[in-house]
């Protein structure tokens, strides 16, 4: 059975009786990514998971069953939302079935997806009927052609249009677009992105790039801070700040002064967000990430196939999350980046 952390886990008990479960520093841990595949039906220039030769082992992965298992037991511990991401999600067979099944789990109250978009079209009404209260598309381009070159599948931006129209139609919203702007790659795409969330009503939510790619070629220089993004888009078409409806949320919000759409900025480079995070994240091959940033994991799986029982998984869940890192490091001179990159830890 794998060593578990040091230190005891802090559960709290709210005046209703409700298991809140809480790090070392006091933050409630209420927010769970479950990744459910590193496989991808696309090949973007930029991503290992291009390659079938960097795919974990099938029998590494979690079988439906094991990551029904986890999700119950955490949230039994006072996880209320779950967002399942990839690889993507909706390739792997089974997954409509698995996301019904984690709607039914008493206490998860928000369940949400991410995906590249491309099988939504098909998908969309499948994932209301199951339960799904939102979808995330993960887009790098507005341009027909810029996007099927990136992602080395042609019509694909048409694909993916399609199906985030088919989400909107599906009732799957407000239905959010990220894009990941990267210098010298995509931020000319600004004012594309922005008149996209216009003209369908979107909230399109830029993120800044963060030290999680493949090849490890990430600088500072190639960010695209939030402020550049703002100070972008309001001169040409003009926001009014949204405020955050908890101190959880990642993105700054903006509506367009003029019409419908929205635009959101996740700035954990230039504006760092770690103090009010929520969130843990369990990886495809079954650990536990408690930061994206996490140099150390934690081995549910092979806690869960060696035999333990819910309330060790809870004891030990409990421990990895009191030992949650105060912050990502980003910006500190020490800072390492993770060995894992996003597409095999889950965003």
């Amino acid at each position: 059975m794998p060593a578990g952390p040091s230190r005891a886990g802090s559960l709290a008990i709210t005046a209703g009786e409700e298991i809140m479960l809480k790090d070392s520093y006091g933050r409630d841990i209420h927010d769970l990514r479950i990744s459910v595949t590193d496989r991808c039906n696309f090949r973007c220039v930029y991503c290992k998971s291009a390659d079938s030769k960097n795919y974990f082992p099938h029998k590494d992965l979690l079988g439906w069953d094991e990551l029904m298992r986890l999700a119950r037991v955490m949230a039994g511990l006072g996880i209320r939302k779950v967002r399942v991401t990839g690889g993507e999600p909706l390739l792997r067979p089974g997954i409509i079935d698995f996301l019904s099944g984690l709607k039914q789990i008493k206490g998860i109250r928000d369940l949400a997806l991410t995906t590249n978009g491309y099988l939504l079209g098909q998908m969309a009404g499948e994932l209301a009927m199951a339960g799904v209260h939102r979808v995330n598309v993960s887009m790098d381009s507005s341009d027909p052609d810029r996007f099927a070159a990136i992602t080395r599948a042609p019509g694909s931006f048409e694909r993916v249009m399609q199906g985030v129209d088919a989400a909107v139609e599906a009732g799957l919203g407000p239905v959010k677009v990220n894009v990941v702007l990267v210098r010298g790659f995509n931020e000319g795409e600004i004012l594309g992105f922005a008149e996209l969330a216009r003209t369908k009503n979107l909230i399109v939510r830029f993120i800044e790039f963060m030290p999680l790619d493949a090849d490890h070629n990430w600088d500072r220089s190639l960010v695209v801070t939030a402020r550049e993004i703002f100070e972008t888009i309001h001169p040409v078409f003009p926001l009014d700040e949204v405020p955050r409806r908890e101190a959880s949320e990642t993105a700054l919000r903006y509506r367009f002064k003029d019409g419908k759409g929205e635009i959101g900025m996740v700035a954990p480079v230039s504006n760092p967000f770690c103090g009010a995070c929520s969130r843990i994240r369990l990886t495809a091959d079954g650990k536990l990430r408690t930061c994206l940033f996490s140099l150390e994991e934690y081995d549910v799986a092979g806690l869960l196939r060696n035999g333990a029982n819910d309330s060790t998984m809870e004891e030990y869940i409990s421990r990895a999350v009191d030992k949650k890192e105060r912050g990502h490091r980003i910006n500190e001179p020490d800072f390492v980046q993770p060995s894992r990159t996003m597409v095999y830890i889950g965003g």
